[in-house]
This record gives structure tokens, sequence and C-alpha cells, in this order.
């Protein structure tokens, strides 16, 4: 870098990284590597999302129910492999089908007694992580060019952020202090920021290196180059078996990881979309979001969905197969899903949220259902130890099951494009 803006960069006349846009970290292509025990979380969690979708659309409903003929073109909505109603017909101990009233060949189903004692317990998950919930859809808006997101791009991301289903309704309304509902460019409604507050400013990446810079012989400056997010702070990596060990790529990621860290909540509108810098702050936001999640991941395409509002480059998308040690992509379900590896050990969720605990409770249900079916009630004492004991091995399988796929890491997300778009 010439001197001059060297000299600048240090009085402080713009920020460092935005004088960094040349690219010399060459391209690494690597093998998309399928690991079973993430895919077979996705397929879990997947089916417990389809069954909450419903049990909400039957709380929101003024009968009480749903008909046959109201679900019948609702499988792609819900993410689900099977006909909706074959769906439901599965799990007897959450839904119960019954003759319509009026009309008796028209099905009908509702929540079982045991379907409504479980959302009960989840409308006070809710109000127990109320906090929690607010400081992760701070965070989100925060993350945006402007402080504002479209609802109809909050929706359908409720269920990995963990927003409750009336959320825009109630949520937002008990806290005018942070949230704003103002009309958009578009005229569409969104939500807004009301304040930033500056304890959010700080990164998942950060937070967790926090103490170790305190603690480093550097002391206060490289504390506070952390806190302004220049410091380069490395990303927990996980490869998939045999990648770590290769040369090219233990090179490829030594100079990826000694490039400054940009945090997601700073503003990245001058940076060199082209640049190594750009890589790395785009690899922590999408670190940062799918950290904020229940589950650690989300759809690739409720991602493109926030391309703008992130400042995110075009074709973003391929930065889950170049850095395979951070991102994890999975077909399962007829979708895309991206998910964050260091967020599961063994296969199972590292640090699972109080949601994430209820609703393994949830799909364990489920999953005894027609066990129990009829006998609901012998199911309920059965709930307290549930987390500990029973619900222990739900999403486990062996972290070592992957399978490596003859296909580069670009072919791989032109493959993927070619998905059923229930993205």
């Amino acid at each position: 870098m010439n001197s001059k803006y060297k000299a600048l960069a240090s009085l402080g006349k713009f920020p460092l990284h935005n004088l960094l846009h040349c690219r010399s970290i060459a391209k690494v292509r690597l093998k998309w590597v399928k690991n079973r025990s993430l895919d077979h979380n996705i397929d879990v969690q997947t089916d417990i999302k389809a069954a909450c979708l419903i049990k909400n659309a039957i709380i929101r409903s003024p009968t009480g129910y749903l008909t046959s003929k109201s679900l019948i073109d609702s499988q792609k909505l819900l993410g689900i492999t099977v006909p909706t109603l074959r769906f439901m017909r599965r799990y007897p101990t959450l839904f119960e089908e019954y003759p319509h009233p009026k009309y008796p060949s028209l099905a009908c189903f509702k929540l079982t007694e045991l379907g409504m004692m479980m959302h009960q317990k989840e409308l006070g998950v809710y109000e127990q992580c109320e906090g929690d919930i607010v400081e992760r859809l701070c965070r989100v808006l925060i993350m945006t060019c402007s402080q504002m997101l479209p609802f109809q791009s909050l929706h359908p991301l409720k269920w990995d952020l963990g927003l409750p289903d009336d959320f825009d309704r109630n949520l937002i309304r008990k806290y005018p202090d942070h949230f704003r509902v103002v009309k958009g460019t578009s005229g569409t409604n969104c939500l807004k920021l009301a304040q930033w507050p500056e304890e959010f400013s700080v990164s998942l990446l950060q937070k967790m290196n926090e103490k170790s810079i305190e603690e480093s012989t550097e002391g206060f400056s490289r504390y506070r180059g952390f806190r302004m997010g220049k410091a380069a702070l490395e990303f927990p990596m996980s490869f998939p078996r045999g990648y770590g060990a290769q040369k090219k790529v233990k090179a490829w990621m030594d100079e990826f990881q000694k490039l400054p860290y940009i945090s997601p909540y700073e503003d990245s509108r001058g940076i060199d979309p082209n640049s190594d810098i750009m890589e790395k702050r785009v690899v922590g936001l999408l670190h940062e979001f799918l950290g904020l999640t229940i589950y650690k991941k989300t759809k690739r395409n409720y991602l493109r969905c926030l391309r703008e509002e992130f400042n995110l480059p075009h074709r973003f998308t391929r930065i889950f197969t170049r850095y395979p040690g951070i991102f994890y992509l999975s077909l399962k379900c007829k979708t895309t899903s991206v998910a964050l590896r260091e967020g599961y050990q063994r296969g199972k969720l590292v640090n699972p949220h109080p949601l994430a605990k209820h609703r393994d409770k949830v799909y364990y249900l489920m999953r005894t259902g027609l066990i129990y079916r009829g006998k609901a009630l012998d199911v309920i004492p059965r709930l307290n130890n549930l987390v500990d004991n029973d619900a222990e091995d739900v999403g486990e399988e062996d972290e070592d099951e992957e399978e490596e796929i003859e296909m580069s890491g670009e072919d791989y997300d032109s493959e993927a494009e070619t998905d059923s778009g229930t993205d």
C-alpha cells in the first residue's frame, strides 16, 4: 500500500480496510463432502418445523381446526417430502382427525390435548426467552445497511430465528424503544431499528475471542483494535476428513485467517466487493447470522432474499463451498440448507437454546406417536426429564459419517441451483 494512504489510515481519515482492494489469496477448488450426521439433523428439524407450522395454523384458525381440503396444496410450503395429510396422520399424539360436523366425508384436524399442552409450554419458553429474542432481532436489523427489513423477508425466518408466530403483532409493540414499523421504498411494511444498543454491536466471534484478547501480552491497544473489528480474529474450523492435512488448503486458510476481521455490524459499503477483505467480511456476516439462528442453519434462498440488505456481492453463496471448514451445504428435503459446522458436535447441537430443547420434546412425541396412540395422558409424566434422557439421542449420528463426492465447490453450487425451489 502507498505510504501516503498508510499515513491517512493511521490518522483515522478513513478505515484501513477500505484501502485494501487487492485480491492476493489464490482460489482452491475443494470437493464437496456429504455429512450424514448434519443431513440427518436437517431431516429431523424439517419434520419438527412442518408439525409446528401446522400447529400454529390450527391455533390461528377461528374454528380451531383445519380441513383436509385446505391442506392439500401445503406440502411445498411446509418443505416436506410426503403429502401433508399423510404427514399429519403419522403423528396422532399431536393431531386428531375427525369428520367435519356438517360434511362427514370431509376430514378435519385439530390439536390433541397433548398438542395443546405442548403449545402452552412453547408460549412459556417464548416468554422466558423474550429478552434473548429481542436481542437476536435487533442484531439482524443492525447488520442491514438501513437497519430495516421488510416483514415479508422476516416471516420466512421466524422458525430459524426463534421468533414467536405473532411477533409482528405483539412482540414489537411491547418494545417501542427498540422497533418501529415503517413503510419501505416499495410501500411494503418494514421493521426498523428505533435505537442501536451498543452492546449488540459486538459479534459472536468477537465475544468468543474477547477474553483471550484482553489477557494477551499486547495489552490495551490490541483489545481496542479487537473492539473496533480490526483484529485478525480466526474462525473456528472443522474440516471434512482429510482436508485439514492438505498443504494447499492449510496455506490458503492461514492466509485467510490473517486478514483483518470486519465486524458484520460495521458499514461495509466502502469495501471493494472483489477484494479478499470483502470475502472475509461476507464469511463473518454469514457466520454471525447463522450463529443467531436456533439450529445454526437456514435455507440458502432465505439468505439470497437478504442479499441487498446485507450488502452481499452477487453469487455470494459460493462462499459456502469455498469454506467447508466453516459451512456445510445440504440438499436434504429437496432444498438447499446451509449450516454452521461449529454449532454441532457428534451430531448434536452445542449449547442448545431452550427453544431447541422444547422442540426436541415435540419431536419425541412425534416419533413415539404411533406407540402412544390413544394414550396421550400416559406420556405427560415422561416429559419432565425428556431432554436429559429420552430426547438425548434425537438427531445423534456418527460425526465421521462423511462421504466424498467427486464434485468441486463451484460445480456443486451450480448443480444446487437446479433444486426444486422450495428453499
